[in-house]
């Protein structure tokens, strides 16, 4: 499958909230201890401003749902996603973590939209649907995600794309992006 290139379709299609699943060996109380000493400092920092994260209330001490041992789930929005992964690279320790995408296609995102930080662990994804009608939207009163407007408008985009294209012309390790059809 040739992936697309149109830029309406590709921001149409963009991922804008992701979930973070962090796991726990929930009868290691060492691991257990490290998975909620993450979640604190997670939660530490989003109060202090270094990202928006957002952790589920609740902590999974038995397998759920896909997740096959302990666990919890951290929302993020694609505004603050890179500080969040960034932090969660540096600071996981022992503890392996799922990074999914949120869209209607749940299974999809769980098996094949994914990436984990630390090992893999095989998930149950029979628990999962195949699709749902909606986008599953968390936490809309924040404004981010999929309730946030867009930050650029479409010619915004494409001035901006010139614009790094210019800027790339004398940087001898950049590829360059073939001419603009006319």
């Amino acid at each position: 499958m040739t992936p697309p290139t149109d830029i309406e379709e590709v921001l149409r299609d963009e991922i804008k909230e992701w979930h973070f699943h962090i796991y726990f060996h929930q009868k290691n109380t060492v691991s257990h201890l490290a998975a909620l000493e993450l979640r604190n400092a997670v939660l530490r920092l989003r109060r202090d401003g270094a990202f928006v994260a957002v952790p589920l209330f609740r902590v999974n001490t038995e397998p759920m749902g896909p997740h096959p041992i302990g666990s919890y789930e951290i929302w993020v929005p694609s505004e603050t996603f890179a500080s969040v992964f960034s932090y969660l690279c540096q600071h996981h320790g022992d503890l392996s973590i799922l990074v999914h995408p949120l869209t209607r296609d749940q299974r999809t995102d769980h098996e094949f939209r994914n990436a984990w930080i630390g090992p893999s662990l095989p998930l149950d994804l029979s628990t999962l649907p195949l699709r749902s009608d909606e986008i599953p939207l968390q936490y809309p009163s924040l404004h981010l995600g999929y309730s946030s407007k867009p930050q650029f408008s479409l010619e915004e985009r494409r001035k901006l794309g010139v614009n790094i294209e210019r800027l790339l012309e004398h940087e001898k390790e950049a590829a360059r992006a073939s001419p603009q059809p006319a």
